[in-house]
C-alpha cells in the first residue's frame, strides 16, 4: 500500500511499524501495540495474516490412530506373542530407535533446514558401536556423539553462514560419511553385552514425551514463529536474519545427535551384525514419517501426536510385512512413506494456512472495504476533465470606446 491510500503501514527506524489514515490531505498515524501485531503476523517481515489451522492435523492424526489400531489388531491376531514380553519389548526399542530418527527429521524439517544425512549417520553409528561396544555403552557413544554433532555444526556453517540450501550440504556430508561405512567390506559382528530391551518402556516413554512435548510447544505461535523462522516467504537466496540461523544450526546438532542415538539402539536390539549399507533408505524413511505424521516439508507447520502415532504405524507396519514374509524392501517403504508424507504436506499447505483475508496468498494488508481508495476516489472524486462553465459577464469593459469617450466630454 502507499501513503496516498486512506490506510497505509510503515515502519519506523528502530522496528515498530506505524499505521496511518490519509483524511483530507492530512495524515493521522498511531502506533500499533506489540499483541495486534502478533495476531496478525507469523512472520514479522512478511507472513500470512491470521493463525493456522489445526484442522487438517486432527483430521491426519486420527487416520495415523486408527491404521496404527487395525496394524496392531492384525499382528496379535497373527502372532500374539510379539505384543508379549520379550516380543513387545523388543518391537518398542525399534519404535523408540526410528522414533528418534524421525523425532531428528522433524526437527529439522520444521526449521525448514531437511538433513538427508541422518540415514548414512545411522549406519555409522551402528557399524562404530558394533566395533566398539564390548567398551561399554557410553564410552562407545561418546566419540559417535561428537563426531556427529560436529558434522551437524559443519552443515550448519554451509547452510547458515553460505546460506545455501540444507538438503545440498547434508548431501555432501552423507556422501562423506558413506566412505566411513564403505570401509567395511562385509557385516561387523556387534560387540559387547548392551541389552536395550531392559529399559525398552522408558526408551520408548522418553521418545513418546519428547515428541508430544515438541508438537506441543511448536504448536505456540510464537515458538513456531521463530523455529521456522528460517522458512524462505520471497526469495529463497535471502537471509533470513540471526534468530533463523541460529535455530537452524541447533537444528542440525540435534538432529545428527538423536540420528547416531538410534543407530545405536538399532545395532543393540538382538541384532548380531551390522551390515554396510548406504543409509539414504532410513533418511527417506524418517522424513516421510515426520511428514505422514503432519510436519510441513516447507518447514514450520506440524502437528501435536502426529510423529508419535506415525512412528507406532510404521512399526507396526515392518513388523507386520516381516511376519507375513513380504520382503518388501526398505527403500520401497521409504518411497511409500514419502509419497504418503508429499501428499499430506500438500494438505498442510492448502488446509492449515491462516484463512484468507481478502488478498489471497500475496501476504499483504487487506484493506478495509469502507477506507479502500478506488472506492472511495470513486465514490468522492468530483474533478471532470471540462471547466464548469463561467457565468456572464456584468462588468462593464475598461478598454470601451464609449466609456473613454464619455469622460473626455
Amino acid at each position: 500500500m502507499t501513503y496516498d491510500e486512506p490506510t497505509y503501514r510503515r515502519r519506523e527506524f528502530d522496528g515498530t511499524d506505524v499505521y496511518g489514515e490519509a483524511d483530507g490531505g492530512t495524515t493521522r498515524s498511531h502506533r500499533a501495540p506489540a499483541p495486534a501485531l502478533d495476531d496478525v503476523f507469523d512472520d514479522p517481515a512478511h507472513g500470512e495474516p491470521g493463525r493456522d489451522r489445526i484442522g487438517i492435523h486432527v483430521l491426519c492424526e486420527i487416520l495415523l490412530l486408527v491404521a496404527a489400531v487395525v496394524l496392531g489388531y492384525l499382528l496379535y491376531r497373527d502372532d500374539p506373542a510379539t505384543l508379549r514380553g520379550h516380543g513387545l519389548r523388543t518391537l518398542l526399542v525399534s519404535a523408540s530407535a526410528l522414533g528418534l530418527l524421525t523425532l531428528g527429521a522433524g526437527v529439522t524439517l520444521r526449521a525448514a533446514v531437511p538433513n538427508l544425512a541422518l540415514g548414512p549417520v545411522v549406519v555409522a553409528a551402528g557399524l562404530y558401536f558394533a566395533e566398539n561396544g564390548d567398551q561399554g555403552v557410553v564410552t562407545a557413544m561418546i566419540p559417535a556423539v561428537l563426531v556427529a554433532a560436529a558434522m551437524g555444526l559443519a552443515i550448519a556453517v554451509l547452510v547458515v553462514g553460505f546460506h545455501v540450501p540444507s538438503w545440498a550440504a547434508s548431501l555432501a556430508a552423507a556422501l562423506g560419511v558413506m566412505v566411513f561405512i564403505q570401509q567395511r567390506s562385509g557385516p561387523v559382528p556387534v560387540q559387547g553385552g548392551y541389552d536395550p530391551t531392559r529399559t525398552a518402556s522408558y526408551l520408548f516413554g522418553g521418545f513418546a514425551v519428547l515428541a508430544v512435548l515438541a508438537g506441543m510447544f511448536g504448536s505456540i505461535r510464537s515458538i513456531r514463529r521463530m523455529v521456522g523462522r528460517f522458512r524462505p516467504v520471497a526469495d529463497p537466496a535471502r537471509r533470513r536474519g540471526v534468530a533463523g540461523g541460529v535455530v537452524a544450526a541447533a537444528a542440525l546438532v540435534a538432529s545428527m545427535v538423536l540420528a547416531t542415538a538410534a543407530g545405536v539402539l538399532f545395532a543393540a536390539n538382538g541384532a548380531s551384525e551390522v551390515r554396510p549399507t548406504t543409509g539414504l533408505d532410513w533418511t527417506g524413511l524418517a522424513i516421510g514419517a515426520a511428514m505422514l505424521g503432519g510436519t510441513s516439508a516447507y518447514g514450520r507447520r506440524g502437528g501435536v501426536f502426529g510423529t508419535l502415532l506415525s512412528v507406532l504405524a510404521v512399526t507396526l507396519f515392518l513388523r507386520y510385512s516381516g511376519l507375513q514374509g513380504w520382503n518388501i524392501a526398505l527403500a520401497a517403504t521409504a518411497a511409500i512413506t514419502l509419497a504418503g508424507g508429499l501428499v499430506v504436506t500438500r494438505l498442510v499447505e492448502a488446509f492449515g494456512r491462516p484463512r484468507a483475508t481478502g488478498t489471497g496468498d500475496s501476504g499483504e494488508w487487506a484493506t478495509d472495504p469502507d477506507n479502500d481508495w478506488s472506492a472511495s476516489t470513486e465514490r468522492s472524486d468530483s474533478w471532470s476533465a471540462t471547466l464548469p462553465a463561467q457565468p456572464a459577464e456584468t462588468r462593464p469593459d475598461p478598454w470601451d470606446a464609449d466609456r473613454w469617450g464619455s469622460t473626455n466630454r
